[in-house]
């Protein structure tokens, strides 16, 4: 990786630290909160691609890791990877990877703007929803042992805001594509 490689992903790790400082929404039906660093994640996929959009959320997770309170809640440490939220948090990196490989997939500067938010949309749906809830979901229902149909259910509270999340995150890549035409390409 290039220097500007890694001040990249360290600028989306600090986005999505930074969207971890609003507070969490529980539910209180399920033990996993409303939050808006799965937007960072999505953005990281979308803009950076998928190798920098995993490093970013790596760096996040590291930081998390080594006692860092960067996770929502002002939450770190070892422990954050012992609770039933550690599925979605793994989550976090097949959800940067996917998205950031689907939005490299699928979206050129020679498309329409229309065809490039879709695309961007579809990417962050996939990497940010799919991806991210697959993992999540089927860690909570093991680990719980709720499960995975009542996980699953569970999860479905979450999904409306997730989808404006990935339209953000489309409206996001869009904007980065025809602002920054100097950006590096997605990788």
């Amino acid at each position: 990786m290039s220097t500007r490689d890694l001040v990249l992903a360290a600028l989306f790790a600090a986005i999505i630290v930074a969207l971890g400082m609003l507070p969490p929404i529980m539910l209180g039906f399920i033990p996993v909160p409303i939050t808006a660093q799965s937007l960072g994640v999505m953005l990281a996929g979308v803009v950076l691609g998928a190798r920098r959009g995993v490093t970013a959320v790596l760096l996040v997770l590291v930081l998390a890791a080594i006692g860092l309170p960067v996770l929502s809640g002002g939450r770190g440490g070892l422990a954050v990877f012992m609770a039933p939220t550690t599925g979605y948090l793994i989550g976090w990196v097949l959800g940067a990877l996917v998205t950031g490989y689907v939005s490299q997939t699928m979206v050129s500067r020679d498309q329409s703007g229309l065809a490039q938010g879709a695309s961007f949309f579809i990417a962050a749906l996939l990497g940010g929803v799919v991806a991210v809830y697959g993992l999540g979901v089927t860690y909570l229902a093991f680990v719980t042992g709720m499960g995975f149909l009542k996980a699953f259910v569970g999860s479905l509270a979450f999904i409306p805001g997730d989808v404006l999340k990935a339209l953000i995150a489309a409206l996001a890549g869009r904007a980065v594509m025809v602002g920054y035409p100097l950006l590096p390409q997605r990788a």
